[in-house]
Formats: structure tokens, C-alpha cells, sequence
């Protein structure tokens, strides 16, 4: 009898040959997906139902190119994705933790929350056991023309991240409206839709379906929870803001601070051992994000969250390969993917020790006469944080824009071997009802495409009419 196949070996063997820019992240309950024109989230609701809730994107290209510079849109793709998952997370605490009674009467039900012309949302309900393909979603499960990675548009797997199989911004979306008013960071941290707005991903894309009619109002009022007011809502903005300060602050205590304190006292002094420290600091920050995700994924709510990762790889899997998008056929795929963002944290990990390596910090610490002991680590420790955008911007452009264009390269298998080993641990196998999540929030983004599709295939007649 033939040995089977690890799910690492059939990741890179069963890569599928229709190569979507279409990326996602797991969510609490759910997993929200992200596309050229906009961004869906599924989520399992208490009563069994799937709430489906969809935010257009729109480029900021022309508003603001040099973002997306090679390098520099690194940066900016990874602080929008963060963003971005802040708030696809808010919706899902809100629906997969709602204590609603109104949520919990009657047949388990799907909720879907649709993008209008002014970018809000109006509700619909149906019955999850009977509801309908449109054809738009029937279009989809029987394949697309998706671009390839070349033109991506806008990424990071949450994973936290940085999907390498999100769509990287570069792709050209039309912008029909722009921010309402000027970002500002001291008033709008706080707020996910304004900072997504200043990032250039603002939700101001015209979307092309059918006039809603007049009572729009009382559907909309049917899509509560969604519109509680901040003070029921499970996060608030204060909290918001504050949890992602405190997210922040920890990253750089638990990734920078401590590993370089440690490397000092195993090492000595940096500018004495400049290259054993960084290979002591790089090895430990890895050994640091391990264990940490080890530990994470023992808790009950982080192994769920865990597996609706594994329900966002096979649903990806699944179209790559062009099947009809069902459990039954999603299940069948391994929950690795050579394009997870978890590749891309490895990665910036190990680019980290070449770029503090040439840096010339001992230039600076001899020219300023930095003491020995705390002041030289207070300083190598600042260099480390400052030199963090650029770290990231090279990690992008190796394992979005290169690995994950060439997936079939032997040296890109070689580069993305420790980022898929990761994933045994940022995966675990999903049941049903998580794919049925990863499904819903795909194909959102999918009739979405297809609806662009047809538009522009439309401009196109009428220009050569």
C-alpha cells in the first residue's frame, strides 16, 4: 500500500494551476477573505447560521504612488493589513459572541451583509440549509480568469498578518468617492474605517448590481448587531486603539527587547561580537515566535481559530484547482499553502539577521563614544526598531512578490521550507462548519469579481460600439 503523502509534500506538489490573488485570515468564529475589489468575512453565528458581511477596497495608487514603491508597499500593506484584521476581527466577536435573543429565534439562518453605493450595508436573511446559488457564485464555482500573482492587490495572512496570497494593492481598482475627512492619528487610531481609508484602501468603490430600492432603512435595521452602538459593542474604539497600542508594545518587548537583552548577557557587548550577536538575537527571536505560537495554540479558542486557518487554505486550494466551492470538496486538500503570510514572518526573521549584520552600527557606536552596558544596548535596540520598515519591505518583495509569482522555483521551496513547517502549527484540520465560513467569505469575493468582470467587459463593448 502506497504511503501517503504529507500535507507539506502535497502542498508543493498539488499546487493548483490557477494561481488567485485572493488571500484571507482567520477570525474568531469565522475567516475573512480579500480580493481585488473587496473584503468578505463569514462567520458562525450562535444559533448555526453564517453572517456574511462585505467592504469594498479601492487603490490608493493614484492618490499616493510612492507607497507603492518596491519595499515601501511592503510597509504599507503589512500596517494596512493590521488594520484591516483589527476590523474584520470586530465583526466577528460581535456576531460569533452575540448575546441577541433576536439572533437566537427561529432556524439557524445566514445573514449577509451587502456593500450599497454609499459603502454601507443592508442585511439579508435566508435559510442556510436551502439557500440558492446566485450566478454570479455559480460562475465562480466553475472557475474564473484570475490574475495572476503578477498583478496582486493588496495583501497578509494574518497570520497575522501579511497574506502573501492576499492580493498585493498594486492591483488597479476604479475609485468612485475618496476619505471623508483628513486621517489623523491622534483622533482616528482608534477608528479601523478611517485609518483603512488614509492607507488607501478606503471603502469607496461603486458597486455594480441592481438600484436598492426606497425601504432600505428597515433592511438595514435588520442587519443589528451590526449597528449597536459602540457601548454594546464587544470592541469599543477606546479598546480598539488600546489593544492594538498593547499588541504593538508587546511585539517589540517580546521580539526585540528580550532577545537582545539575553544575546548581551550570553554574547557581550555588540560592537566585540557583532556578528555572533546577531545570529544569537536572530536565532532566539525565532526560538521567542515558536513558542509563543506553541503556546497560544494550546488554548481552546486560538486551536479554533487555528482550524478555520486550515478552512482558509483548503477553500483557496480548492478554487486553485477549479472545483465547485463545497466542503466536500475543500476537505480533500491539505491545509498547508506555499502562499501563507506565516512564510513571510519566518522570513522576516531570518532577513533581519542579514540587514542588522551590514548595518553599520558600530560606525555609530565608535563616532558617538556609546559606553558600554545599557546605553550601547539601549542603541542597538532603537537601530533594531527603526530598521524594522525596511526589514519588512525585502521580506515582502522575496516571499509576495518573487516566492509567491514562482512557486514552482526549486529556491523558492528552499526559502518557504521553515514559513511551511510553521504552519503545522498555525493550521489545524477544519470540520465542516469552518468551511462552510472560508466558502462564504470566498465567494463574496468572487461574485464580486465576476460583477466587475462583467462591467468592464461592458465599458469595452461600448467604447467599440
Amino acid at each position: 500500500m502506497a504511503k501517503s503523502k504529507s500535507d507539506l509534500s502535497r502542498a508543493f506538489s498539488e499546487d493548483g494551476a490557477r494561481k488567485t490573488h485572493v488571500g484571507g485570515q482567520a477570525l474568531l468564529e469565522g475567516v475573512m477573505m480579500r480580493g481585488k475589489y473587496n473584503w468578505a468575512v463569514g462567520v458562525r453565528e450562535p444559533d448555526g447560521g453564517v453572517y456574511e458581511e462585505s467592504h469594498d477596497l479601492a487603490s490608493g495608487h493614484e492618490k499616493n504612488g510612492w507607497m507603492y514603491w518596491p519595499c515601501v508597499r511592503g510597509c504599507r500593506a503589512m500596517v494596512e493589513s493590521l488594520v484591516l484584521g483589527y476590523k474584520a476581527l470586530e465583526i466577528a466577536a460581535l456576531h460569533a459572541f452575540s448575546d441577541d435573543e433576536d439572533n437566537k429565534a427561529g432556524s439557524p439562518s445566514t445573514q449577509r451583509s451587502e456593500p450599497t453605493g454609499s459603502g454601507e450595508g443592508i442585511a439579508k436573511t435566508a435559510d442556510s440549509s436551502s439557500r440558492e446559488p446566485s450566478e454570479a457564485e455559480g460562475a465562480a464555482e466553475v472557475g474564473i480568469d484570475a490574475p495572476s500573482p503578477h498583478s496582486p492587490a493588496g495583501s497578509i495572512d494574518a497570520c497575522a498578518s501579511m497574506h502573501p496570497n492576499a492580493c498585493d494593492p498594486d492591483g488597479e481598482a476604479p475609485v468612485s468617492g475618496s476619505a471623508d475627512a483628513a486621517f489623523y492619528w491622534k483622533d482616528d487610531f482608534g477608528r479601523p474605517d478611517t485609518m483603512i481609508d488614509a492607507l488607501g484602501a478606503q471603502r469607496s468603490l461603486e458597486v455594480v448590481s441592481e438600484p436598492v430600492p426606497a425601504p432600505v432603512a428597515s433592511a438595514a435595521a435588520a442587519s443589528e448587531p451590526a449597528a449597536k452602538s459602540d457601548g454594546d459593542a464587544v470592541f469599543g474604539k477606546k479598546e480598539m486603539a488600546f489593544s492594538m497600542v498593547l499588541g504593538l508594545v508587546m511585539g517589540v518587548v517580546l521580539f526585540i527587547v528580550a532577545p537582545a537583552f539575553i544575546t548581551n548577557l550570553l554574547v557581550g557587548e555588540y560592537d566585540a561580537h557583532t556578528l555572533a550577536w546577531n545570529i544569537v538575537d536572530g536565532l532566539l527571536r525565532v526560538a521567542v515566535f515558536v513558542f509563543y505560537i506553541w503556546l497560544i495554540g494550546r488554548m481552546s479558542d486560538i486551536k479554533r481559530m487555528f482550524g478555520y486557518h486550515g478552512a482558509e487554505h483548503k477553500t483557496i486550494h480548492c478554487y486553485e484547482h477549479g472545483l465547485p466551492l463545497t466542503p466536500e470538496n475543500a476537505r480533500q486538500f491539505p491545509r498547508l499553502h506555499v502562499r501563507c503570510g506565516t512564510a513571510f514572518l519566518i522570513m522576516v526573521m531570518i532577513i533581519a539577521i542579514l540587514v542588522y549584520t551590514v548595518t553599520p552600527l558600530n560606525a555609530l557606536i565608535s563616532a558617538w563614544g556609546v559606553p558600554d552596558g545599557a546605553p550601547k544596548l539601549a542603541l542597538v535596540i532603537a537601530a533594531r526598531i527603526a530598521l524594522m520598515p525596511v526589514i519588512a519591505g525585502i521580506s515582502y518583495e522575496i516571499t509576495v512578490r518573487w516566492a509567491g509569482s514562482h512557486p514552482e522555483n526549486p529556491l523558492v521551496k528552499v526559502v518557504l521550507w521553515p514559513g511551511m513547517q510553521m504552519q503545522y502549527l498555525t493550521t489545524n484540520e477544519p470540520d465542516d462548519g469552518m468551511l462552510e465560513c472560508a466558502i462564504a467569505a470566498m465567494q463574496q469575493v468572487l461574485e464580486r469579481e465576476e460583477l466587475e468582470a462583467a462591467k468592464a467587459a461592458a465599458a469595452a463593448r461600448g467604447a467599440q460600439a
